[in-house]
């Protein structure tokens, strides 16, 4: 037996003198100003400065200085007394003077008749810790009291910060979206080429910017430019994204009117011809890029130079005018209607042909029970053509002026669709 406790004892001496943490051991005497050390390893010798020779027979307290927490001194105490585990932090101070915070827990031991003959405890200097945690609540504290929304996600899209300017603007609160996606304020008013060019400039490691147009918690719509840049970590891979933004509706709004004053025609309130083309080619890169159907309409008023020469130029504005409303509001929300000359008009659907054609004819009847108090009713001639593969936008005008031509010379008052090439 007593070769076993001798073995024992060496296996727990090497161990403490190896463990990774500082190891210090106590005696349980409180007479005189103990406990006093008994035993400390290579680990807390480092930590502290001392050497063990300057340490043994001496109390723990000689690490204690001005801004040790005497409170937390004060509650070690109790235990000590009481017998207990105790586990708590403060500053020390090593033997140059230079404080330290240390994170320690004191375990009582006992023999086998259950007597108190020591205390042994494991300490950690977590003084970089405490300092990276205090760097990180200023840091926190400063991205709160920015006033521009910020968040913060991992390298999968979670979010795991976003500051007080951004549940303000969102209406979110974090606790709400932290583990979700920036995906919760995804609008659906952007397609699949806006994400498609953030995402490749992302897994480049290159930042993207651009304006979104958001959805806050209560679904109502905002408009913010956007940075989003990858942090990488000293190896280079991106371990987080950091967005930083503004809201620009007060921009957008008066981006809108100064649109409409450059995009409208004055007459009718349709798109001009200007931002007939704008509209146009933006539709005919979303078939090209997402390959969805294209299909225009091209009408013209049937005989509209006689209105005007029998009626004068303000009858024949006054049809135009109703003409435009009729069109107007035969086609869908966002599919444009332009004013594309004179007595002319395009509707730019995405459609195969067969649905603007059901479509051109609605337009038709629609104008055909029109009846101005002075003309009488008028009637429209409509051409419709759908893109082709390889296609340019000269040639899908072309086709449907084509048909707009032969619905002229075959009567008037019809849709004629294109042919394919």
């Amino acid at each position: 037996m007593a070769q076993e406790n001798a073995e024992k004892n060496r296996l727990i001496a090497l161990a403490s003198e190896q463990a990774y943490n500082a190891v210090l051991i106590t005696d349980a005497d409180f007479d005189g100003g103990g406990p006093f050390i008994v035993h400390c390893n290579p680990a807390f010798c480092q930590m502290t400065g001392y050497t063990r020779e300057a340490l043994i027979g001496r109390p723990p307290k000689i690490l204690q200085g001005p801004d040790t927490d005497m409170e937390v001194i004060a509650s070690l105490k109790q235990a000590l007394t009481q017998r207990t585990f105790w586990e708590g932090s403060t500053i020390n101070y090593r033997n140059d003077g230079q404080a330290y915070v240390v994170n320690w827990n004191v375990s009582p031991v006992f023999n086998e008749n259950n007597e108190l003959t020591n205390f042994v405890s494991v300490q950690q200097d977590i003084t970089s810790h405490v300092k990276a945690e205090k760097e990180r609540e200023t840091l926190i504290k400063a991205l709160n009291q920015a006033n521009d929304p910020v968040v913060i996600t991992d390298e999968k899209e979670h979010i795991v910060f976003v500051n007080a300017a951004f549940e303000k603007l969102t209406g979110y609160h974090k606790e709400e979206v932290l583990g979700q996606t920036p995906a919760i304020l995804n609008s659906g008013e952007q397609d699949a080429a806006f994400y498609r060019n953030l995402w490749q400039s992302l897994e480049k490691n290159q930042p993207f910017q651009a304006r979104f147009i958001n959805r806050r918690k209560d679904g109502s719509r905002y408009y913010v430019e956007q940075s989003i840049a990858p942090v990488q970590d000293e190896h280079g891979r991106c371990t987080h994204y950091i967005s930083t933004s503004w809201q620009v509706d007060d921009i957008v709004e008066r981006e809108k009117v100064l649109y409409a004053m450059a995009s409208e025609d004055k007459l009718t309130g349709l798109l001009n011809r200007r931002a007939g083309d704008e509209a146009l080619a933006t539709a005919y890169r979303r078939w090209r890029d997402e390959h969805c159907p294209l299909s225009i309409i091209i009408c013209d008023i049937d005989h509209f130079k006689h209105v005007n020469d029998t009626y004068g130029h303000l009858a024949g504005d006054r049809v135009i005018q109703h003409i435009a409303k009729a069109l107007k509001e035969q086609v869908r929300p966002g599919d444009p209607v332009i004013r594309w000359g004179g007595e002319e008009f395009m509707v730019v659907i995405h459609a195969p042909q067969v649905t603007a054609v059901n479509l051109a004819e609605r337009l038709r009847n629609a104008v055909s029970v029109l009846e101005d108090d002075e003309v009488g009713r008028v009637t429209l001639s409509l051409g419709v053509a759908e893109v082709m593969p390889g296609e340019s936008v000269e040639q899908l005008l072309g086709r449907a002026d084509g048909a707009l031509y032969r619905a002229k010379s075959n009567g008037r008052n019809m849709t004629m669709h294109a042919s394919g090439q």
